[in-house]
């Protein structure tokens, strides 16, 4: 092979000495027409060679029922390694071209060597990406941070290219460039603390199962709130319901507080968590015949019936005067409304049975009591899930009414106080 090289690029500078030209002359001659010789031969070697491999690898993708083929020939990987059949070419040949100049050989050897060190990297990558874009596809790695995994395995191989072109380029030993690393090792690490505090966070991230790709997640800091679409090294990438995308540092997800509503999506109901103020001055006891109306409301009739009988036996057992209702055992409005709308909520279709549900009195307010409802809706879906919520509420607040209560308003004159 040498010699055939050989015969190749030398015979231009032998025919110029046949015919009696300056050697000097016939040696940069020489040189300039193998140098153009070599780009043309180079350059017929990478197209034939890149021919053979594309048809090559679309042919196996078209026979294969597996997609990573597939996605080798959309990242271009047949397309770097025929990059490389002629670089190699190019290398073996640099010897031959420059014999006669001792000063230029070693240069373009180690440009050369350089460019098929960096020239692997890429091929390597393309290899990763297809890797990535292949497990995507798999559900079971679709909500894992690949692209983290692929960019750290990057950096350490990026490191190691970087490290052999420089020990090439100087002609250093490998124990000389790692005292040079040592000695700037403070500098290393402060240029690179994002991303080692990116790769650090990445792993904890993925070992603790905090956030994966596709999650609904909420960070006020950064204005967050929406699905996780891409989790890399630095970053985070976030998809807002506005259609508007945010990018989180991966740090801030062990750092800061987020919120991740994986849990929610996976239970068995959405919960529903809301109050209404009453005004206090409207709660009352009720009188019978004000009992004897309420039990036109379907929900609470029976509830009425059996409620006012105990009642009644109580206050006879022990002789209460009844002619004052604060006397003995009495029903309020607020405590049937109370009721009626457990009832509401039990007969509503959108709500989990099986999870709690609850209307409750909490601690008194400045502003009023707060009634509040707690249960969980069945549907999850945001838009219907708002729906279910609205629809409960306005039919409390178009049910206060009927059992003598008053919503809570402030005045004009209590704001501008």
């Amino acid at each position: 092979m040498h010699k055939v090289m050989e015969n190749i690029f030398g015979w231009s500078f032998k025919l110029l000495k046949s015919w009696h030209v300056n050697e000097t002359f016939a040696s940069y001659f020489s040189l300039f027409f193998d140098l153009v010789l070599l780009y043309f031969l180079a350059y017929g070697i990478y197209f034939g060679f890149r021919f053979i491999l594309v048809r090559l690898m679309i042919i196996v993708a078209r026979r294969t029922k597996t997609r990573f083929d597939d996605l080798l020939v959309t990242n271009k990987t047949a397309k770097y390694i025929a990059y490389l059949i002629p670089l190699l070419f190019v290398y073996k040949s640099v010897p031959i071209i420059f014999r006669n100049f001792d000063y230029w050989e070693p240069i373009f050897g180690k440009l050369v060597k350089m460019y098929i060190v960096l020239l692997v990297l890429w091929i390597i990558r393309s290899i990763f990406n297809a890797l990535r874009d292949y497990l995507k596809l798999i559900p079971r790695y679709s909500d894992k941070p690949i692209d983290s995994y692929i960019q750290v395995i990057m950096i350490v191989l990026w490191t190691f290219g970087i490290t052999a072109i420089f020990l090439s380029l100087f002609n250093l030993s490998f124990k000389t460039l790692l005292g040079t690393f040592g000695a700037i090792s403070a500098i290393v690490i402060l240029i690179f603390r994002d991303t080692i505090l990116g790769f650090v966070a990445s792993i904890q991230v993925s070992v603790n199962d905090m956030v994966r790709i596709g999650d609904w997640i909420t960070m006020d800091k950064f204005g967050a709130d929406g699905d996780v679409i891409e989790i890399n090294l630095a970053t985070v990438k976030v998809r807002n319901f506005d259609n508007t995308t945010t990018t989180i540092p991966t740090y801030s997800l062990i750092s800061d507080s987020f919120r991740n509503w994986r849990g929610m999506l996976g239970s068995d109901g959405r919960r529903i968590k809301r109050h209404i103020l009453i005004k206090p001055s409207s709660i009352r006891f009720l009188k019978p015949e004000e009992l004897f109306e309420l039990k036109k409301i379907q929900l609470v009739s029976s509830y009425i019936d059996q409620r006012q009988s105990d009642i009644n036996k109580y206050n006879a057992n022990r002789n209460i005067d009844k002619s004052l209702l604060i006397n003995g055992r009495n029903m309020t409005n607020f405590g049937l409304f109370r009721k009626y709308i457990t009832q509401y909520l039990q007969n509503y279709p959108g709500l989990n049975k099986d999870m709690l549900l609850l209307c409750r009195q909490l601690q008194p307010t400045p502003h009023g009591i707060p009634l509040e409802i707690y249960t969980f809706s069945s549907d999850k879906r945001f838009e219907n899930y708002e729906y279910i919520m609205a629809d409960i509420f306005d039919h409390i607040f178009a049910s206060v009414g009927y059992f003598g209560l008053e919503i809570y308003e402030m005045h004009a004159d209590a704001i501008d106080n």
